[in-house]
């Protein structure tokens, strides 16, 4: 995802580097740092696109400790899929004159490509108002939730019913399977009926649609995703939803 919102906004018109732990990869025409302090040296804003909690450690205070090279930083923007308790903790760890905002974004990398995600944000509206340009560079829908993490919460109860869409389509079509039915026929039909969502209607453009699961792919990702919807749920919640949709999601096998 991080790439191409990178290049979004460099098509955007506005000046941007990119950071990356990992040097072999076709990073296009995005300039990039690979050292921390290089990078940081004239930072004013930072838009964090890491996988989960663990690499936004490591990318803000750890291994990497962006925070500590960057004197200029004025906005620190959380765009990973993270706890929404987590989101807000944070704000007690980030020195008091960064302003930050959460906004998780949502639609894929297809979306992320033609600059049409859909983000999600938590924060003070004047410090929103002033990175508006940068969200417009990267996306089409923008969905102004309230205070910090509350734009985390709303991505967060997204996911966990888009995982339910991912779940229940993956299993649909392996029982279709099972029947020698059609599974081009069977998702026109839920493309057009009662079966349609997000994950069923755009099968075949969503690039992770068909992977099995790895800690490391996009499908490990949805089901870190619906662990963290839970974290949003009130106490004594049950977890039954949650769980069951972790342990489909975990035993999903790739298809053809």
């Amino acid at each position: 995802m991080g790439l191409p919102m990178a290049q979004s906004l460099q098509n955007g018109g506005v000046k941007t580097v990119g950071f990356d732990i990992r040097r072999g990869n076709d990073f296009g025409s995005v300039p990039m740092e690979f050292a921390p302090d290089e990078f940081a040296r004239d930072l004013t804003a930072m838009f964090t696109v890491v996988r989960d909690e663990r690499e936004t450690d490591a990318l803000l205070f750890d291994d990497q400790r962006i925070l500590s090279h960057a004197p200029a930083l004025e906005y620190l923007v959380i765009c990973s899929t993270l706890s929404p308790r987590y989101v807000i903790d944070l704000r007690s760890r980030v020195p008091q004159h960064i302003q930050m905002v959460d906004a998780p974004m949502s639609g894929a990398a297809v979306a992320a490509r033609e600059a049409r995600l859909s983000f999600m944000i938590g924060g003070e509206q004047h410090i929103i108002d002033e990175l508006m340009l940068h969200f417009a560079a990267m996306g089409d829908s923008f969905h102004l939730m309230g205070k910090l993490g509350s734009g985390m919460t709303a991505k967060v109860l997204n996911n966990l019913v888009a995982a339910a869409s991912v779940a229940a389509t993956r299993t649909a079509l392996e029982w279709a399977d099972h029947n020698d039915l059609p599974r081009d026929q069977l998702l026109q039909v839920m493309r057009r009926s009662s079966g349609q969502t997000w994950f069923s209607s755009q099968f075949g453009e969503i690039e992770f649609a068909q992977d099995g699961y790895a800690d490391d792919n996009t499908i490990g990702i949805l089901a870190k995703d619906v662990a963290a919807a839970f974290s949003a749920a009130p106490q004594g919640a049950s977890p039954i939803l949650t769980d069951a949709l972790i342990a489909t999601i975990r035993g999903l096998e790739p298809t053809q």
